[in-house]
């Protein structure tokens, strides 16, 4: 028989999704419309926002008028904004010099002006940063978000899938628990926000999103977590403002991203 759930613990949690490296412009079966779609209506709760990391100059992405366009839907559906890259790949702002990073910010935030954003947080590429690179983001106004939670879903090739996503996301958890427990993650406005990562281009993740939802509130509950009566953020919620209060600082231990992403990608290229 399976273990029943622990007592809950600890003050309720509630989700805060964001998505990388989109938009996708796949002509068929539009991966970051489904995302929108299912955000909008799913079976948990309707009317989910979140923060989608765009890549504004990505060439089969942000860069085409297609994805200009798709950025701009989502925000007009209430989606929120942040900066990711502003370079024709997924560049690794680490490896940049400063004024090479500078330089990207300032095309990328144009970029995001023109879209109609001022985006106020950033999420570094391959989450690989230092003082130096938090520093320079900090010139621009931007504030690097992390990840509590990852699906490990940023592989945008061939053959797509997670067949172990659950017990991914039980594993994703179990790491969770004792941070949540010890206290280690703030309280804002009596909930605390758990940062989890999608990436939208990806098919599957596209496909199974609902899905998702439903595996982190059951897995969450499982590990003995309080879950907020309203799980994700959505409507009328100020989710920058959440995000903010969740971002890493100057002069903070590095931190490492739960699962696959440990310790991989972080060094410089």
């Amino acid at each position: 028989m399976p273990r029943p759930a622990p007592e809950p613990a600890g003050p309720p949690l509630r989700f805060l999704l964001t998505f990388d490296d989109g938009p996708s412009i796949a002509s068929k079966r539009n991966p970051t419309e489904q995302v929108l779609r299912t955000l909008g209506s799913n079976p948990v709760q309707p009317g989910i926002k979140a923060i989608f990391f765009v890549q504004t100059r990505a060439s089969k992405g942000g860069g085409t008028p297609q994805g200009r366009e798709l950025i701009r839907r989502g925000l007009a559906q209430g989606q929120v904004l942040g900066f990711h890259t502003a370079s024709p790949g997924h560049s690794n702002h680490l490896g940049m010099e400063s004024g090479v990073l500078r330089s990207s910010l300032q095309l990328g935030l144009a970029d995001h002006a023109e879209l109609g954003s001022q985006p106020r947080l950033v999420r570094p590429p391959m989450w690989a940063y230092d003082d130096r690179t938090l520093s320079v983001y900090a010139e621009f106004g931007l504030r690097a978000l992390l990840t509590d939670v990852t699906a490990n879903d940023g592989k945008l090739i061939p053959p797509y899938g997670s067949p172990r996503r659950r017990q991914h996301m039980d594993y994703q958890m179990d790491l969770l628990r004792p941070r949540v427990l010890a206290g280690e993650l703030p309280l804002v406005q009596g909930v605390i926000p758990v940062v989890v990562t999608f990436h939208d281009p990806n098919p599957f993740t596209a496909e199974h999103l609902a899905e998702y939802l439903q595996i982190l509130v059951k897995s969450a509950r499982q590990q003995g977590l309080r879950v907020s009566e309203q799980p994700f953020y959505g409507q009328g919620d100020d989710i920058e403002a959440v995000a903010l209060a969740r971002t890493v600082a100057v002069g903070q231990p590095v931190q490492r991203i739960p699962g696959f992403w440990h310790s991989l990608l972080r060094m410089k290229p």
